[in-house]
């Protein structure tokens, strides 16, 4: 049951990120239909059909057939979407990079000080404090 609604999960955000949503899988049928009847009535193939209903020949389409207005509304993948977001492009020349001068400075100085303890307690255990080696 888990792996069945990670699969439906993954398909619905697939699906959404193409533009598909539940309904034009419903509407399925209707593009079906309206298909079978341009076929019959105007002979046109899945091609013609798709570019008069989609693409370059929809305008002349819906301006010349206004009787099959409320069977175009009822096609599939009618939803008209407006983007808010713009890209943004922030480009910067490959000279700056080339010719930039690290902040870091080379040399550190510690910020630790280490005494040499005269006690055995710390031995040559692992458990020894850091050393600064001034070279």
């Amino acid at each position: 049951m888990n792996k069945l609604v990670t699969i439906g999960t993954a398909v619905l955000i697939l699906l959404q990120s193409v533009n598909i949503h539940f309904k034009d899988l419903v509407e399925l049928g209707q593009l079906v239909e309206h298909y079978q009847f341009h076929n019959e009535e105007y002979g046109d193939n899945f091609m013609v059909f798709v570019s008069k209903h989609y693409g370059e020949l929809k305008a002349s389409h819906s301006e010349k057939h206004q009787e099959e207005e409320k069977d175009h509304e009822k096609l599939p993948f009618q939803h008209q979407q407006t983007s808010c977001a713009q890209p943004l492009v922030f480009v910067l020349g490959s000279d700056n990079f080339i010719n930039s001068r690290s902040e870091i400075p080379v040399t550190t100085k510690a910020n630790f000080h280490y005494q040499m303890s005269y006690s055995l307690v710390w031995g040559d255990g692992p458990f020894q404090p850091p050393k600064t080696h001034n070279s």
